[in-house]
């Protein structure tokens, strides 16, 4: 809580108290708003919910608060409208402000996440297939998540959980040796394992005994068969070259890559613990755990062949992950269509017990459609991300030599702002909702875009690279429009701790927009260059902080700082 918070909170406090009620200046800072319009204040408390403690009408509570107070430091003014008391912070607040905003220290920050541990499961593609637009979602947001954890002070763990066991990849198998050769394989790479496999399920379509064929295939896998283990290792080998290539163009690195392989091993002692707790019951020859006492349909743990499915890999790999990492919050970013899956096999974990399963967390997204211009290349009704990423650098060149600005490294800067602005699209809203994919809503320079954003933080980058700031903030009296601009800017903290507990990235994104429009206004309506002296200084300052924050901002979101656009 900041100092001048914590003025405000123990006023109040024992104003209640003087009525014979009690407050906590924790409760009190937990009823503290920030108004939309800075000209109802800086800070506001709605007495609303003190009324039912004193028992006495709202616009009264805050006539008598603003009496109580008197002069209080810090504040320039206090206001009581109707049942809210409003305050404004005088000009020391908003240089003291300024001051922290220039550091990039963030001690509340910290302190939420100290000594603590998440592991992130986002991304996770299954082998042999490559990104499409639909793993946009689970990768951007599971990334933001990280970054917004790992902003909090937390030990994160980004992990790539693979989908690269199960009766696909017999599938993948049959198709191979039926279709394929490792020459094809070595010169069309993930294309060739795609194209076997549309080519299986056509096959399949004719001939059903070919799905005997790849559960059979898998079940020898999962048994251990060497050959059928090479030809599994090679296709994981290419999938793997395909997708490192496309985090790095992301910039996102996992500090774990495993897969559902890893736990075929640990699967056993699962099931085995599942009887011994008498959890497991059999229906129609397979393996479930009843959960119609919570009215879901069972967790299927074992098929009729006794073969393996996603909640008995999913236990496996969250006790393991637990015994490994010790984790404080294991968070799976994954679509909302999968919400029941989550729902079954956590329950399962605290049916058996597991002191953990309170801290697994189910981090749902919409979906993402593409509506406007059509792309070049398509596979099937999948639209590529990489086409996407290409296109969408395309536009950002032609848009950015349309401005007619000599950039020695417009490749560099297309890049940057085509993927930031693919990035900021799917991080824009709230996550649960679905995203419908435009160019003209995405690559717009104005507006709320990524781009936008990335223009904003190049203006004031290149403001500071023209003025000479010397690191003096002074004393001087901020208009307006700094005001405002301070006010947004100081919201950084707060909002980010709300992100991490919402695991809603959108905030920072809609964050970032309102500073920049704070930003813009302030450098349209006030002379920065050659305003001289003092003032000349203090917005430097203003323009540096707003540099650092915006730039944390991407950072967070996971897109690139741009010096120049």
């Amino acid at each position: 809580m900041s100092d001048i918070k914590t003025t405000i909170c123990e006023k109040v406090s024992e104003y209640v108290a003087s009525k014979g009620a009690s407050l906590t200046s924790e409760e009190c800072a937990a009823l503290l708003e920030t108004p939309s319009d800075s000209k109802l204040g800086d800070l506001a408390l709605p007495c609303f919910k003190l009324s039912r403690v004193l028992r006495s009408r709202p616009d009264g509570i805050a006539s008598e608060l603003a009496e109580f107070f008197g002069n209080a430091e810090g504040l320039d003014k206090i206001e009581a409208v109707g049942g809210y008391l409003n305050f404004f912070f005088g000009s020391a607040k908003y240089i003291a402000d300024l001051q922290k905003l220039l550091k990039d220290e963030y001690p509340e920050l910290h302190a939420f996440g100290e000594g603590k541990t998440i592991v992130l499961d986002f991304s996770s593609p299954n082998i042999a297939k490559r990104f499409h637009l639909g793993h946009l979602g689970t990768t951007v947001i599971g990334n933001a998540v990280r970054n917004i954890y790992k902003a909090c002070g937390y030990k994160t763990v980004a992990l790539n959980y693979l989908g690269d066991w199960g009766t696909q990849n017999g599938k993948q198998i049959v198709a191979y040796k039926k279709w394929s050769s490792r020459e094809q394989l070595e010169r069309d790479g993930i294309k060739e394992l795609e194209r076997i496999y549309v080519m299986f399920g056509k096959e399949a379509e004719k001939d059903p005994s070919l799905n005997d064929q790849a559960r059979a295939a898998f079940r020898e896998l999962e048994n251990g068969n060497e050959e059928y283990l090479e030809i599994w290792r090679l296709f994981k080998d290419i999938s793997m070259r395909e997708y490192t290539a496309t985090y790095k163009r992301l910039g996102i690195e996992f500090d774990v890559w495993d897969g559902e392989s890893l736990y075929t091993d640990k699967m056993p002692a699962i099931v085995d613990e599942l009887r011994e707790k008498e959890l497991l019951k059999i229906d129609n020859g397979a393996s479930i755990v009843d959960l119609s006492e919570w009215k879901m349909p069972p967790a299927l743990i074992l098929k009729s062949d006794g073969s393996t499915l996603y909640p008995t890999r999913d236990i496996a790999a969250a006790n393991y992950r637990y015994n490994t990492y010790k984790f404080d919050k294991c968070a799976y970013v994954t679509s909302a269509g999968q919400s029941l899956h989550f729902a079954q096999w956590f329950k399962v974990t605290e049916m058996m017990g597991k002191e953990w399963s309170k801290d697994l967390v189910h981090i749902p997204y919409g979906t993402m459609s593409f509506g406007g211009e059509k792309l070049a290349s398509r596979t099937g009704n999948i639209i590529l991300l990489n086409d996407v990423f290409d296109e969408a650098v395309a536009k950002a060149r032609a848009i950015i030599e349309e401005k007619n600005v000599a950039h020695e490294n417009k490749d560099e800067i297309s890049e940057a702002v085509g993927i930031g602005a693919v990035v900021f699209s799917a991080l824009a809203n709230g996550r649960i909702k679905d995203t419908n994919f435009t160019w003209e809503g995405t690559l717009s320079f104005e507006g709320n875009t990524g781009p936008y954003v990335q223009y904003t933080y190049a203006r004031a980058a290149s403001v500071l690279r023209r003025g000479e700031y010397n690191g003096d903030i002074g004393s001087y009296a901020p208009v307006a429009e700094e005001t405002e601009l301070i006010r947004k800017l100081s919201e950084f903290s707060e909002t980010v701790l709300r992100a991490a507990n919402d695991y809603e990235p959108s905030y920072i994104s809609r964050f970032a927009l309102s500073v920049c429009t704070a930003y813009n206004q302030f450098y349209h309506n006030c002379r920065i260059l050659g305003s001289g002296g003092e003032i000349e200084q203090f917005r430097l300052a203003l323009t540096a902080a707003t540099r650092n924050i915006l730039g944390r901002c991407l950072d967070i979101l996971g897109m690139k700082r741009t010096e120049a656009i």
